[in-house]
């Protein structure tokens, strides 16, 4: 059994709700913790333990992380009104999810981030070293370019690492993470053509389906999809965090490569760059996307079913 602690963004993009849920229904995965970050105020930790709830999982802890960023925010947090029932904050004790991260890294859970780096970073001030020593996935980065075709994403985009370009660079310089990148991520997606076999499901898989199509008409994602080649036209959603937390479980369906990547921070930015000779970052540079999609699809639903 794989034992993993995701550590997320949960309320914002709807594809931490989607990753929640394939780790939930991964088979051979045991979810041991959740830590939320950039949570000012346990609102993300609500929402986790709603789903949670849905999948009949109250077992699995909840911990409010973070409530801002080392470096200072870039995008203004945005809490979309996705939610079908009012749900209430859920504020944790100052330090509990560090100690919770801390205690899953002590026990050799694997770790996957699918946030802002700012939990991690704090447990790297608190425990120097020791997350070198755990199996860490973050996902997030801007190298290799993105193939032709699709967006022409750089460093701007990469939210999670922007929004602590400082937590960012301790946890690359530092922490040994496999990163799963946004062009790597560009080729999974969820697409209108899901919905039918979510709502098929139970109450988890449909609140997939919904949040992940109010996402798509409030951000025009169709539109976009259109607008490149690589991309599906009924496009909802890259499936970003759902790639990452495949990797954690040990998915064989991704590529993962050592590249030589120079970083620095230039205007509150974290730019990442291929030069021969830097240190090396493992990045995830490959995914069988048509394995992905089944797999993922066949997560969810036996998570939201409770099979």
């Amino acid at each position: 059994m794989k034992r993993i602690h995701l550590d997320t963004d949960l309320g914002s993009d709807t594809d931490d709700l989607c990753a929640l849920v394939m780790l939930l229904g991964w088979p051979g995965v045991a979810v041991t913790g959740v830590t939320t970050v950039s949570d000012p105020d346990g609102r993300r930790a609500g929402w986790t333990a709603y789903a949670l709830a849905l999948a009949s999982r109250e077992d699995v802890p909840v911990e409010a992380g973070a409530a801002g960023s080392l470096a200072g925010f870039t995008i203004e947090l945005a809490f979309p009104a996705y939610w079908p029932d009012r749900v209430d904050p859920r504020p944790s004790e100052p330090g509990a999810a560090v100690d919770m991260l801390v205690a899953a890294a002590e026990r050799a859970d694997t770790i996957v981030a699918i946030g802002p780096y700012t939990n991690l970073a704090l447990v790297e001030a608190a425990r120097p070293g020791l997350l070198a020593t755990t199996e860490l996935i973050v996902m997030g980065g801007h190298v290799p370019d993105p193939g032709e075709g699709y967006p022409a994403w750089g460093s701007a985009d990469d939210t999670n690492v922007q929004q602590d370009a400082f937590a960012a660079a301790i946890v690359f310089a530092r922490c040994a993470p496999v990163v799963v990148p946004l062009a790597t991520t560009q080729r999974v997606t969820l697409r209108a053509s899901h919905l039918d076999a979510l709502r098929s499901g139970g109450a988890l898989a449909r609140l997939v389906a919904d949040q992940g199509e109010a996402h798509a008409r409030d951000l025009g994602r169709t539109e976009l999809g259109r607008a490149f080649p690589a991309l599906p036209d009924d496009l909802l959603n890259f499936q970003y965090d759902p790639l990452a937390c495949a990797v954690a479980a040990g998915w064989d369906g991704v590529t993962v490569s050592e590249l030589p990547v120079a970083i620095d921070i230039r205007d509150g930015l974290l730019r990442m760059s291929v030069t021969p000779g830097a240190a090396t970052l493992r990045l995830a540079t490959d995914v069988d996307a048509a394995a992905f999609d089944a797999a993922w699809l066949d997560a969810v639903l036996r998570a939201s079913d409770l099979r």
